[in-house]
């Protein structure tokens, strides 16, 4: 697959050497995520310092299914030629260390997206992972009074569960046979559930509101 890049100029005279960089930077972020649909690069130089040797910026919008990244960059002439150990700044080095500029805040630019890509990806995976991990359990034990119940397995294991794991303070909800997904942990006297949520009639976990808080 290859990413559909857009490249915009502002107050700066459009590069193939630029173009060029960015297409290739563009592509390196498929190594972090194939569900890129689309990039979107600005490059520019604001109107209010293009006098003074001033910063590119520079803009990444990356569209994904159902989610948007977008990485903005603007470092300063100042701080990058300091980076680079020059004390004095001539006419003649206001000439080559803008571009020297440009690549590095290209490059910036696209490590962060390239991060933030991959903080995408963990996350994706998490929620798939957590949601295969979840089994669904019917409620077979509840003792209101004391704050808990039991789970039964499709295998036929009871599981102990505390109110205070019923997400959205669902446990006066519960009736026995009541299918609930929910997260298997180990406890001091066996297996116990936690994070356990009210599941919809095809197991799949119901979105339910936490109650109103009562006027005071």
């Amino acid at each position: 697959m290859k990413i559909p890049v857009h490249i915009v100029f502002r107050n700066i005279e459009p590069s193939e050497m630029v173009e060029e960089l960015i297409r290739n930077e563009a592509a390196k972020l498929e190594t972090f995520s194939d569900r890129i649909m689309g990039c979107r690069v600005a490059v520019e130089i604001p109107h209010r310092h293009r006098r003074k040797g001033s910063p590119y910026h520079v803009r990444i919008d990356l569209t994904l299914p159902g989610k948007e990244i977008v990485v903005k960059r603007a470092p300063s002439l100042a701080q990058r030629t300091k980076q680079e150990g020059e004390l004095n700044l001539t006419k003649d080095l206001e000439v080559d260390i803008p571009h020297k500029n440009l690549r590095i805040a290209i490059n910036d630019a696209f490590k962060a997206a390239g991060r933030r890509l991959q903080d995408c990806t963990r996350r994706q995976r998490g929620q798939v992972k957590s949601h295969e991990s979840r089994p669904v359990a019917q409620v077979s034990k509840l003792l209101p009074d004391e704050g808990y119940g039991f789970l039964t397995t499709p295998e036929g294991r009871e599981i102990y569960f505390h109110q205070d794991s019923v997400l959205n303070r669902g446990f006066h909800r519960l009736r026995i046979g009541t299918k609930v997904s929910f997260v298997e942990e180990q406890g001091e006297k066996g297996p116990q559930a936690s994070t356990v949520r009210l599941a919809g009639p095809n197991g799949k976990p119901r979105i339910t509101k936490p109650p109103a808080a009562a006027a005071g």
